[in-house]
C-alpha cells in the first residue's frame, strides 16, 4: 500500500532566517497559525513536542523533532513503536533570490497499519495551507 501524503507551498517575501525563528518559536504559533492553540516543549534538534490541533482533537499530538537543519529544514516525526504506523512533517525554506523564499509543508504517512488508518486521516490539506499562508501573512506584516 502506497503512502499517504499531504503538501502545502506558497512564496514568501522575507527571508529564511525570519521564517525560521517564527518556525522554531513554539510559543508564538497560535499567534500565525490559526489550526495550533498550544505548542509545548522547545523545538530544537532531538526534543519532543506537543502541538494541540484545535480542527483535530483535544489531545496533543507528540512529535519529535527529527532533522533541524537551519534556516532551511526540520522534520517532525511521530506515530507508533515498530514502523507500524508513522507520520513524518517536513518544513522546507528554500530561498529564490529577489528577497522571496519558498516555505513547503509535507506530511506523509507510511506504515504496516496505515491501510487501518488511511480512511479515518481527514484531508491536511486545507491545515496545511493555513500554516503557509499563516506564515506567509505574519511574515509580509
Amino acid at each position: 500500500m502506497p503512502a499517504l501524503s499531504f503538501r502545502s507551498q506558497d512564496t514568501v517575501r522575507a527571508p529564511a532566517e525570519a521564517a525560521w525563528a517564527l518556525l522554531v518559536d513554539g510559543a508564538g504559533w497560535p499567534r500565525w497559525n490559526k489550526t495550533v492553540d498550544r505548542v509545548e516543549g522547545a523545538i530544537a534538534p532531538g526534543s519532543v513536542v506537543k502541538v494541540y490541533v484545535n480542527i483535530l482533537t483535544s489531545e496533543p499530538v507528540p512529535l519529535t523533532v527529527t532533522a533541524f537543519e537551519p534556516p532551511n529544514r526540520m522534520v517532525w516525526t511521530g506515530g507508533m513503536p515498530l514502523g507500524l504506523f508513522r507520520g513524518q512533517r517536513t518544513f522546507t525554506l528554500e530561498p529564490l533570490g529577489n528577497g522571496e523564499l519558498r516555505f513547503t509543508v509535507e506530511e506523509i504517512f507510511t506504515g504496516l497499519v496505515l491501510p487501518l488508518f488511511r480512511r479515518s486521516i481527514p484531508d491536511l490539506r486545507p491545515m496545511f495551507d493555513a500554516i503557509t499562508g499563516g506564515l506567509k501573512a505574519e511574515l509580509e506584516r
